[in-house]
């Protein structure tokens, strides 16, 4: 681990938070993180998926915000995919902190929603659970490969979505939507694993300049194609200022929007980061909670 504190992100990391803080998330990568699962309520219920459980001897916990989440703190991913559950695309294997966007978009039945970067379709098949198949849902998705990925994966939970091939930063200006998901490609720093073989993970300078710049470009045609009234929800897999209200500063202001303030006791007992912008919220990742940042927009 004594490597990882003389690594750019650490730097950026203490830089950002200060030195007390940047070691608690330094502590939150090098932990064991248990395995968690969302139950998908398009084709089973929790009650079910709990029987099962038990049936094979798999201890679990709740998630007090968040009744279809499941932690099995003793589980590997492995026995899971071994569950026939698993294979029917009953239950999805799902980081906590990634369920949060979902839930704060509050997209339901008959809205116009898009997932703008939807692969791998964990989050696109939540949204469609929880507004019970019925929002008129698109997926959108660059690159071809992960694109066959995403259709692959919601189609076995049975969700109903409009999927594209596309580059989100050229959809036609003519799409106008109620809601939209907007989990931006980022460096990932929220995700490293530090190991006492190393660190895990391919965060760089480059990468994480690119990041942002992919962030503004995707952020600014989501405010262009989210209709007045409409609700957007900005998320990465990151810890980093510049990625998360960096990016926000930058372009909220191009746009007549605001973030919104997320209430303080929505997400019980998740950790949580200081934060620029009032109302978005930093996990700071821990052996439950991948690191992840997410703000609700509203445009004006």
């Amino acid at each position: 681990m004594s490597d990882f504190f003389h690594s750019s992100l650490y730097q950026l990391l203490s830089a950002g938070y200060g030195e007390t803080t940047a070691r608690d998330i330094a502590r939150g990568f090098s932990m064991p993180r248990c395995v968690t699962m969302r139950v998908n309520t398009l084709k089973s219920d929790v009650e079910y998926i709990k029987g099962r459980l038990d049936e094979v001897g798999i201890g679990y916990i709740g998630v007090p915000w968040y009744g279809d989440a499941l932690v099995m703190p003793k589980a590997r991913e492995d026995d899971i995919r071994a569950l026939d559950i698993y294979a029917d695309g009953k239950i999805y294997l799902q980081n906590l902190s990634s369920m949060i966007p979902p839930l704060l978009l509050e997209a339901g039945e008959g809205d116009c929603v898009l997932d703008m970067t939807a692969a791998p379709g964990g989050k696109c098949a939540q949204i469609a659970a929880l507004t019970a198949n019925k929002a008129q849902l698109t997926a959108c998705e660059k690159d071809k490969i992960r694109t066959e990925r995403l259709k692959y994966n919601i189609a076995r939970q049975g969700v109903r979505a409009y999927v594209m091939n596309a580059d989100a930063t050229k959809l036609s200006d003519m799409f106008s939507f109620d809601k939209i998901l907007l989990d931006a490609p980022c460096s990932g720093s929220g995700t490293v694993r530090i190991s006492d073989r190393g660190v895990s993970g391919a965060f760089s300078d480059k990468l994480l300049r690119n990041s942002v710049r992919l962030q503004k470009a995707l952020l600014t045609k989501a405010l262009t194609l989210l209709k007045r009234g409409g609700r957007l929800v900005y998320s990465t897999c990151s810890v980093l200022a510049d990625e998360n209200c960096g990016v926000l500063s930058a372009v909220l202001p191009r746009f007549d929007a605001e973030a919104v303030p997320v209430p303080k006791d929505r997400f019980e007992g998740v950790p949580l980061l200081p934060t620029e912008i009032d109302g978005a919220i930093t996990v700071c990742p821990d052996g439950l909670y991948e690191g992840f940042f997410a703000a609700v927009i509203v445009k004006r």
